[in-house]
């Protein structure tokens, strides 16, 4: 029997390292993203730990550690919101690279049907070219018995 060979068979095969890629790319991300939100939690949970701590302290130091925090409440603000912004930048291109893997295995489950159709064609062609063959060698059988008792 012959072998099934199809044409479009290394564009599946690019398409399926095309999709490994980005799926890589797309885990990353996620990764990324996770840190930064972990690190945001992080700040947060300092500075409203430090505020609960001043507000609890009764002593004269709290004047001091209060314009202490305020001082710097500027510089954690502005750290906090650079945190904010890479995790919707991170957000953003999450979002586009899931787009770009479903669009690449759409591309490919489109590609995978293709050739599962035309192996099953190529697979009933042959099943065809089979019986036909095995068909002549019978009449030929049948036709050379006939000749050889006639």
């Amino acid at each position: 029997m012959k072998r099934f060979a199809w044409r479009l068979q290394k564009v599946l095969d690019v398409k399926t390292k095309e999709e490994e890629l980005k799926r890589n790319e797309l885990f990353q991300l996620t990764e990324q993203l996770a840190q930064k939100r972990t690190e945001l939690l992080l700040r947060q949970r300092v500075l409203q730990d430090l505020m609960a701590d001043i507000t609890k302290d009764e002593s004269p130091e709290r004047w001091n550690a209060q314009e202490f925090f305020l001082r710097h409440a500027a510089a954690d603000d502005a750290q906090i919101r650079k945190v904010r912004e890479e995790i919707a930048d991170l957000e953003t291109r999450q979002r586009q690279k899931m787009a770009e893997v479903l669009t690449v295995r759409r591309f490919k489950e489109g590609l995978e049907k293709l050739r599962a159709r035309a192996k099953e064609e190529f697979i009933r062609d042959q099943e065809k070219l089979e019986q036909k063959e095995s068909d002549d060698r019978t009449t030929i059988a049948f036709a050379r018995n006939e000749g050889a008792s006639g």
